[in-house]
């Protein structure tokens, strides 16, 4: 069979995937699971009992402890055995993904810069694209603050809460502004290209594309080449999106294996209350692009629909980087200010994760019964603002960020268990959103320098 495109062959692997990942879950994984959840609940109450006991009791029980440890190991091996083909799938893509995004942004935007050849503009853009990103990001966290205290979906939650300092697995250390600002410059720029660090590349980048520029005549060869190596990793980019539908059929199956279609009877109106709020920012996203290019908003829809189900059904908005790259530029966004807004954006501009910041950190309150004033959320919406900022590209950056945030209002930190069993389905759409958000960004400064070009 023929597909037209390969949007919709990723949409065949979604579904495919999501059938792939019922089976497993009601044949296998759904009762390992079972099995592992009451093997912790089982060590828990032994743990409790053997702090109570006399010395010959607890000894018994210590016994009974590393049985249970030890069902519970042999269980999580199981459903990791059971699961590795479909987690590989997506694990070799994203891979392939990150394999390139360090070289891809090191060359379009030193090409850019150096096109450039002018320092104030590059500063232009980047004041633009800062003031930009400030601005989205106060209506992402105001939007989830406002939405939040209209569903009210942490009220209709009857779960049993947390255990009083129950471990969260999530480290909340405080941000240190000095750090972040002091990580953003490299000390070695290929260390940065391993490790992808995309704040340290556009640093190096940007130093690198103006003294390229001041060197002229004696610069263009070079300009030449890195030109010819961006063309090259955005082609390599084209090969690599041939597998995107495994990664896809991979990252379903194995999150629906897990989580099955049960969570979703549990956590209904919280899930269905964040994705109404998304798709209300949605609209106001794509009415700034409106704004800025008219119809043709939904020409862009059309050109970042690939990347925006990537980043959603793999739950990363940075598998979809590459390609919203290539697309802006279709779309007729310059590749100078592409290069420079949406790496900017991924650290700086995620407003999906924004809002869940907000939605999520009132939501535990109200679960608790803790209803913050209009003062103290809008002072918490200020706090994650500048807090957010420090923490960006950290794996679960929005849990980190929110159960830091918990205690400086009294919330009990370990609230946030509550919601990780289904962090997925929340990360999927947060990750969409975000690849929306700095679209929509790198337009709307596009628009803002001039340059941008009614290519469809």
């Amino acid at each position: 069979m023929r597909f037209k495109n390969l949007t919709t062959v990723i949409f065949v692997a979604m579904f495919l995937g999501i059938l792939m990942g019922y089976y497993l879950n009601v044949n296998k994984v759904g009762a390992i699971i079972q099995k592992i959840d009451e093997t912790s609940t089982q060590i828990q109450a032994l743990q409790t009992d053997s702090t109570q006991a006399d010395s010959a009791t607890a000894a018994a029980l210590h016994l009974k402890i590393a049985e249970a440890k030890k069902t519970k190991l042999v269980a999580e091996k199981e459903k990791n055995n059971t699961l590795i083909f479909y987690q590989t799938l997506t694990t070799i893509f994203l891979r392939l993904i990150k394999m390139i995004i360090a070289p891809l942004v090191f060359c379009i935007l030193i090409v850019g810069i150096a096109k450039l050849g002018d320092l104030k503009q590059v500063g232009r853009i980047g004041g633009k694209a800062l003031g930009w990103f400030v601005f989205a990001s106060l209506v992402s966290l105001f939007l989830g603050m406002l939405l939040v205290n209209v569903f009210h979906p942490g009220k209709l939650i009857h779960m049993p809460l947390p255990a009083k300092g129950a471990e969260t697995g999530i480290k909340a250390s405080a941000i240190n502004p000095q750090e972040f600002i002091t990580h953003i410059f490299p000390e070695n720029i290929f260390d940065a290209l391993a490790k992808n660090e995309i704040l340290q590349i556009v640093i190096f980048s940007i130093l690198f594309g103006v003294a390229l520029a001041a060197l002229k005549e004696k610069g263009k060869s070079l300009v030449s080449a890195l030109d010819t190596a961006g063309h090259v990793m955005l082609k390599i980019t084209s090969y690599i999106m041939y597998l995107a539908p495994l990664a896809v059929f991979g990252a379903m199956a194995a999150a629906v294996a897990v989580l099955g279609i049960g969570v979703l009877n549990k956590f209904a109106v919280y899930i269905a209350s964040f994705y109404a709020s998304l798709g209300l920012l949605w609209c106001i996203l794509f009415g700034f692009g409106f704004l800025a290019v008219g119809k043709k908003v939904v020409s862009l829809f059309r050109h970042i629909r690939q990347p925006i189900i990537l980043a959603f059904s793999t739950s990363s908005s940075e598998a979809a980087m590459p390609k919203t790259i290539e697309e802006l530029n279709r779309f007729g966004c310059p590749e100078n200010i592409t290069g420079f807004v949406l790496p900017l954006g991924y650290s700086f501009n995620l407003d999906g994760s924004m809002m869940y910041m907000t939605f999520a950190s009132i939501s535990i309150g109200h679960i608790y019964g803790i209803d913050l004033s209009f003062q103290q959320q809008l002072t918490m919406l200020l706090m994650l603002m500048v807090t957010s900022k420090g923490i960006a590209g950290v794996p679960r950056a929005s849990l980190v960020v929110i159960t830091a945030m918990l205690a400086n209002f009294g919330i009990p930190t370990e609230g946030i268990l509550l919601f990780i069993g289904i962090d997925q389905i929340l990360d999927m759409g947060r990750s969409a959103t975000n690849v929306v958000g700095n679209a929509i960004a790198t337009v709307v400064v596009s628009k803002w320098e001039g340059a941008f070009k009614k290519n469809n």
